[in-house]
């Protein structure tokens, strides 16, 4: 029996080296500092939790549910709601629970204000020449996003930045869904004319133009993610404080009556954030692609009431990655590996790791069919052949 440990101690072993060695020798291993994640509330808290509407306390973001923030604006009449969202706009614009539409306008007004700063700060001669170079990237990007018709569910500034963008009628859609992009994305890379269909802008435009009307897409950006591939692409610390804002983001969405739950879409390390929020996240379906694992070895343990997918094509580099699990380090089980479980989704057409939203590719079709319940794409479990 010790022998029988023993020896599946080195295989574990053998295989943590192999995560490393392939990681390394795929695309590259990014000895970086590590990130700091973005947790707790949102900018402007102290001068919200100071704040009264006729002498009753404001709904706080962190401690109170996102019922009890939908109930107070209920409760508002239109002109208090929008001085609350001119007063606070950090606050309203990433609050769960607060109308839809008045988040939209707080965001704006918060992407106005850092515009203007950024403008100043740019030609700003005490400011260090690549102070001043940030600032004209910022006030770009700030400018982009506050173009008419774009709809900014949730923004903050701090570190790298964080947003969700809403494509199509989120009060009224009979289908949500939800993209949680991986590695790599923040402020900087939400939305670009290379590789659009990469970016977590590209990637919701896509969905939304192949399903239809009657449907709202979102991409959420809304926890730090890993840059390059190093020590955070290859534990769960980022995922784990990213999983609860997912949780809450997701529970807060407004749905139709009648209306199925959200259908949340993970790729790439944004699979191993929803992968931790499975067991509490209010979806109907769960879809991961080009998935490093999910910190689980089956669709058992995840815990959740969604039906998973997964997809992963031949040319994605990802299946060059060892599936384990070992001291924090690696993912676990591949979750189109046959034994896990899910459903698969066909990816013909698909090239590389971050195909898998590019027009005309299978991928692509099957993932409008699941995120609208046309019910032409039943899935299956991959075969063992399929899975290799």
């Amino acid at each position: 029996m010790r022998a029988l440990y023993q020896e599946r101690g080195w295989r574990v072993l053998v295989a943590a080296l192999l995560v490393l060695t392939a990681m390394a020798g795929t695309v590259g291993w990014t000895l970086e500092k590590g990130q700091m994640p973005l947790t707790g509330p949102p900018p402007g808290i102290t001068a919200w939790r100071a704040d009264r509407v006729s002498g009753v306390p404001l709904p706080d973001p962190v401690r109170d549910p996102p019922s009890t923030a939908a109930e107070f604006f209920a409760s508002l009449s239109e002109a208090k709601a929008r001085a609350l969202a001119r007063r606070h706009p950090g606050v309203v614009g990433n609050l769960d629970g607060a109308p839809v539409s008045l988040r939209y306008e707080a965001n704006a007004r918060a992407l106005r204000l850092e515009h203007s700063e950024q403008r100043v700060r740019s030609v700003n001669p005490a400011v260090p020449p690549a102070g001043r170079a940030r600032a004209r990237e910022l006030a770009a990007r700030y400018s982009a996003l506050l173009t008419p018709g774009r709809q900014i569910l949730a923004f903050d500034p701090r570190g790298r930045g964080q947003l969700a963008e809403v494509h199509g009628d989120l009060g009224r859609a009979r289908h949500v869904s939800v993209i949680v992009p991986g590695s790599d994305n923040d402020l900087s890379t939400f939305d670009r004319s290379r590789d659009a269909y990469s970016t977590p802008s590209g990637m919701a435009r896509s969905l939304h133009r192949a399903a239809g009307d009657g449907i709202a897409v979102i991409a959420w950006v809304g926890y730090t993610t890993p840059t390059g591939l190093g020590p955070d692409a290859a534990t769960a610390r980022l995922a784990a404080a990213g999983a609860p804002r997912l949780n809450r983001f997701v529970t807060a969405l407004p749905t139709v009556d009648g209306a199925p739950r959200p259908v949340v879409f993970c790729h790439s390390y944004g699979s191993v954030v929803c992968g931790l929020a499975a067991s509490g996240l209010a979806a109907s379906e769960l879809v991961v692609l080009g998935s490093p694992g999910l910190r689980a070895d089956s669709v058992a343990d995840l815990r959740t009431r969604a039906r998973v997918w997964a997809a992963r094509d031949d040319s994605d580099w990802i299946r060059k990655v060892p599936n384990v699990e070992f001291l924090g380090l690696g993912h676990g089980r591949d979750p189109v590996d046959p034994s896990f479980g899910a459903l698969r989704v066909p990816t013909g057409q698909v090239e590389g790791h971050t195909g898998y939203f590019a027009p005309n590719t299978e991928s692509l079709r099957a993932f409008a069919e699941i995120a609208t319940g046309s019910g032409t794409v039943t899935g299956r479990p991959p075969t063992d052949r399929e899975a290799s």
